[in-house]
Order: C-alpha cells, then structure tokens, then sequence
C-alpha cells in the first residue's frame, strides 16, 4: 500500500523533477518507508512506499529487467502468488518476490487486459517505453483512489488532490459548485467529477490510456445484475450458504497475505465478526482486533465488540471516542478526505486507524461491502416497505413499519401518516421512478441547499443533479429488479466515493494503515449479483444468506441482532461544552461572507441553534457538518494551500496556523 505520483509533459517534453519531488512529498503519510522517483524525458513516476510484501525487494518505481516498462503501483494484488507460478510456467522470470513485478510481467503478456487477472484493490501507472504510451488503471470497487488534472501543457496524476496542488500553481484550486450540489444530494460527487474544478477522478473499473497524443478511457468492468431466480428452499438455501461460505474464505485467505502483521477491524456486527471468524480459521497464532467505542449511549456497541472477540479468542484493543474528540479531530479529517462530508462518521474511524499505527499493525482486514452487495443496508428495507404500503395507501398500519425501521429519528414517531407519505414519496408516480429507492435519501439531503448563499444558487439553477446519475446508468440498469437497481446505486457511488474512500482508504492512509476488504473480492460480488433478492433479503430479514454463512461461526446473539447502522456525534462534538475556536472562526460571519458558498443569516441562525441546544433531526445535523467541512476544505486548499504543509487549529486559539 503506497503513494503515486506522476507527471506527463505534452508541451516541453521534460519533466521538472522538483515538481514530481513535491508530489511524492505531499503522499509521505501514505507510504513512510521509502521514496522513488523515475524519470525519462516526458514521463515521470513517483512513490511513496508503506512496505508490506518483499520489503527488501518491492521498491518503486519498478521496470522489467530490460528498463522498457515502468510501474507505480498502489495497492495489493491478492492472488500474485497464482498468478506469478502460471507466468514461470509460460517462461516468465522474476527478480523479486513483489506482486507488483507480477503486473509488470502480467502487462508484457497481456496489455491493458491484464488488468482482468487481478484480484486486488489497485491504482497503477505503467509507462511503455517501447510505445510511448501511458496506462493508468484503478480497481473494479474503487478501493484505491487516482485522480488527475489535464492541461494544455501536461498530464499530472496523483493518489491524492493535495498531490497534484502540491505540484503546480497552475492549476486552478476552486470548489467545483456542481459538484458541490452533488455532494448536497448524493453525498458524493458521480466520477469523473471531484470537488475542485479541473481536477477528475479516474472511475473505479476503469482505465486510462495515453498514446500518440490520444487519450482514452476504458470501462473494463461494472457490477451487474442477473438473478437466476433461484427458489430459497432449504436445499438450494444450504447449497448457496456453502458456496458463499467457501468463497469468503477464500477471499480472507489471500487476503491474508503480507510479510507484516494483519489485525482486523471488529465492529460488533455480523460482517466484521464473520470476517474475523475466518481469519480465525486461516490465521496462526493470536489475532489482534481493533474497535471504536462511544461515551454516548447511542452510537457504542462496544459490549458486542467485547462479545465478538470473547467468543472468538482475539486480543481486542479499543478506543473511546467523545464528542470532543470528534471536534478536535474533524480538520484532519476533511484535510484527507479532500471533499465536504455529511457526516462526522470518518472521524472516529481516523482516531481508529491510529491505534493501528500505535499498535505497531500496518494492515487490517474489515466488514466493508456485505451491506451493499448482499442486502443490508436499511434503505433496502425501507425501499420494500414504502412499495408495501404504495399498494395501500390508506393503510394506517404500513406506515408504522417506517417508524420501527428508524426508531433513533426521533422527529419521525411523532409524524402523521400524511407526513410520512410525503416525506417517503409513497406515490404512483414516484414508483415509477428510476431512483424511487433513494428519493427520500436524496431529497431529505437536498434540502441542506437551502443553505446556499443567493449566488450559489443561482449559478446552480439550471444544474440538474438527477440528470447528471441518469447519464451514468449502464443500459443494463432498467432491466434489472427493484431490488438490484437499489444495490447498484449503493454499490457504484455511495461505496467508493464515501464508504471507501472518506470512511475508508483516506482514514486509514492518514495514519499509513491498509485496509482489505474480502467482501468485496470480485468474485464475490459476482456471486452475490446472481443471487435472487429473497435470498438476500427475505421478507424483511437482512443478509438472509449471510446470516445462514455466519451460523455456528459468530455468537448467535450478533447474528439475530437488529442491524445497528454505523453511526457518530455530529452536531453536538463541536458545542460540547463549549463551541470549538475553529468552528467559531469558519462559521463566522465574515468567514461564511469571504467564501461566498453559504447564506450567513442561515448559518447564523443554525450556530444559534445549536449553541442553545435546540437542534435536532438529520437535516440540523447534516446541515452544520456539510457547511463546517465544506469551509473547512475552502480554508485548507482554495485559500491557504502551501505544498507540502497544511492548516492546523489550535485548540487554545482561534487563529490558524501553517503546520509540515
């Protein structure tokens, strides 16, 4: 797991390699064990190394013996040890015992189809010295990010948005503000697009090519959909259960791989207990497992955690998290996810992952994906009960499925019936919607934007968002079911633009700590895409073929246990007891007035609202994060980028200051 950088000059055809230099710099907390730098003319490739297969032989960039084909590789490939004895087989030599050589040979023999036989989580740049020609590829999931930036001039990539800054001053560093309105609907931004103008992401499952001036890019892979319709009778029900059960093995034990120690997460939910029981089972020797616990009541599970790892022998270490700490934290957070979040949520997975580092652990394996590909997340649930209840729109009872699906959205029990048919869209018309899973979601969020300052949204009046996702469906998506259209909408954005990556790689690589995912081995996802939705969810029983995998493996109580959604302080870590110097600085009127993006009355009223302790709901909540992060990334990369260095607050002051 590392770093990558790299540049490709179109105009001068020499790269300067101090600006590569600042590049790989501003990666060092993704690999701090070792640095390298290749250039050739008008191609340059840097990395940052965090060492964890062939320490002594996995430097980067690599070549092949002959120095015609350069690699910059992030991530791991999970199956390089097949994949490298099918190679030698076919007269391949080796020189090291890296799965990064793997690729290389795998791209002299294949090209750009190598990168169909690769299991892994990846972000790659591969230079052929022989063509000219320069080949960028990213993981079927989006584990692993690559972003980059195209001017007249040059082509940069990078790991990171701060990378490509760090680079060069030419580029524009402004908040994209239609991907802003994304962000305030979707909770993402859809690939291409990032948050800053000028600046893409590469899409998962794609990859980019470079050559005779020409640049293409390539879908090599999407989830998809085709249920078989299989009954769920008891024999078929124990067939599939095995089926999934050897393939999750499978998937933690090449995942396993690593000449370092591997802990795990351990949330005290089915996913990552099962994972966890698997590593068990693969695994010699003590297991070390890591988890977040709360102060409040609400959000800890730490007594699951405790008996999950009691039941299955792990050396369990945890760490609290108070409101406080979410506060302090939250700069550091919004610096690495380098876009405006929603939610305080990857805060304590940040303060996670550096009990990792401190445990002296550089890889751990986690739960990640089992809610998106095999029914559990409860907008699932939520999509069934609402087109449950749109068969009778009078029933009085249909709706109380909604409130006991919610039971910690308070505002929602003391609604009517009226309110929640209109809040949940229970409509002829909105069944007919291609989105009609998530319109709740996405209009509930959507009305953050109500925050908007006058100007915002009146460059954003003819933007329409819901047209952007209709553009990027796969023709396939109509044809699919209720059910799998659902998935597919988590699966393909949700997943990769905030699970994995602001929950994700971004927390993690903060603190220089992999995470792996078994869930989301492609072949699994394949698997699961063949399944028939009751299989999934039968009725209203989530993960119905998981929790049938998980049996006999896991305490039964985490088993039956209603699905608890992760979850974190949001408003209330930065008013308690007292608002954070920070917060009171970028919420400030002539902090909102400067950046232009918010209504200061708005905002005013909101930070009112809070301070008095009045406010409550999701909206109160997503609204003060969304507009603190979002101040949070103008200060740190619009107004006050410096390569190399970043924004810091001191806790005692409310000035912020420089900081390597």
């Amino acid at each position: 797991m590392c770093g990558i950088a790299g540049v490709l000059e179109r105009k001068s055809g020499v790269v300067d390699r101090w600006m590569l230099q600042r590049m790989v710099s501003a990666l060092s907390h993704r690999g701090p064990d070792g640095q390298g730098i290749h250039i050739d003319r008008e191609i340059g490739l840097g990395h940052t190394r965090l060492s964890i297969i062939d320490l002594a032989g996995g430097k980067q960039p690599m070549s092949n013996p002959e120095g015609t084909i350069w690699i910059a590789f992030n991530g791991e490939i999970f199956n390089y040890i097949e994949l490298r004895a099918g190679l030698v087989n076919r007269g391949w030599c080796f020189t090291t015992k890296s799965d990064t050589e793997v690729i290389l040979r795998l791209y002299e023999e294949r090209g750009e189809d190598c990168v169909h036989e690769l299991n892994g989580q990846w972000a790659f740049a591969i230079w052929d010295t022989r063509q000219n020609k320069l080949f960028l590829s990213r993981d079927r999931m989006g584990v692993r990010p690559l972003f980059y930036a195209i001017t007249a001039d040059r082509l940069m990539f990078a790991s990171e948005i701060k990378a490509l800054f760090a680079g060069s001053t030419d580029l524009d560093r402004r908040i994209d503000l239609e991907a802003l309105d994304q962000i305030f609907t979707f909770w993402v931004t859809l690939p291409p697009r990032t948050a800053f103008k000028g600046i893409s992401q590469l899409p998962p499952g794609h990859s980019m090519i470079v050559h005779e001036g020409v640049t293409r890019i390539v879908k090599y892979w999407q989830p998809s959909y085709e249920p078989e319709g299989t009954e769920d009778s008891p024999s078929v029900v124990k067939i599939l259960t095995e089926e999934l059960l050897s393939l999750l093995q499978d998937a933690t034990r090449i995942r396993l791989r690593s000449d370092v120690p591997v802990g795990a997460y351990l949330s005290g939910g089915i996913d990552s207990s099962l994972i966890t029981a698997l590593i068990q089972r693969a695994h010699k020797g003590a297991l070390r497992t890591f988890s977040v616990a709360f102060d409040d009541a609400e959000f800890d599970e730490s007594s699951y955690q405790q008996q999950a790892s009691a039941f299955l022998n792990t050396d369990h270490k945890q760490i609290r998290c108070s409101y406080q700490d979410i506060g302090e934290v939250f700069p550091e957070v919004v610096w690495h996810a380098e876009q405006p979040i929603l939610r305080t949520a990857p805060a304590p997975l940040f303060r996670l992952s550096s009990l990792v580092h401190e445990s002296g652990f550089k890889v751990v394996l986690t739960g990640e994906g089992a809610d998106e590909i095999l029914g559990g997340y409860d907008i699932f649930m939520e999509a069934k009960i609402r087109r449950f209840w749109a068969a009778n729109p009078n029933s009085r009872r249909r709706p109380l499925l909604l409130k006991k699906l919610y039971p910690y959205m308070q505002n929602l029990q003391t609604q009517s019936g009226e309110y929640l048919r209109s809040f949940f869209h229970v409509t002829e018309s909105n069944q007919q919607s291609p989105f009609f899973s998530h319109l709740p979601r996405w209009q509930l969020t959507s009305m953050l934007k109500v925050f908007f300052s006058q100007d915002v949204r009146s460059q954003l009046a003819s933007h329409d968002v819901y047209r952007d996702v209709q553009a990027a469906l796969p023709p396939e998506y109509a044809g699919w079911p209720h059910f799998c259209q659902a998935e597919y909408l988590e699966t393909a954005y949700l997943l990769p633009g905030y699970i994995l990556s602001s929950q994700g790689d971004r927390m993690a690589m903060a603190h220089s700590i992999e995470g792996r995912y078994p869930f989301l081995d492609h072949r699994i996802v394949k698997f699961a895409g063949q399944l028939s939705p009751s299989l999934k969810m039968k009725v209203l029983n989530q993960k119905f073929l998981l929790k049938h995998a998980a049996e006999g493996l896991i305490p039964p109580e985490i088993v039956r246990r209603p699905k608890q959604p992760y979850r974190a302080p949001d408003g209330k870590s930065f008013f308690q007891p007292n608002a954070l110097p920070y917060v009171e600085e970028l919420l400030s009127l002539d902090k909102i007035i400067g950046a232009g993006i918010f209504d200061p009355s708005a905002v005013s009223a909101l930070v009112k609202k809070f301070k008095a302790g009045r406010a409550i709901g999701v909206k109160d909540n997503m609204a003060l994060v969304g507009i603190l992060s979002t101040q949070l990334l103008t200060e740190s990369f619009v107004d006050r980028f410096h390569p190399g260095a970043r924004i810091s607050w001191s806790n005692s002051a409310t000035n912020c200051a420089i900081s390597s």
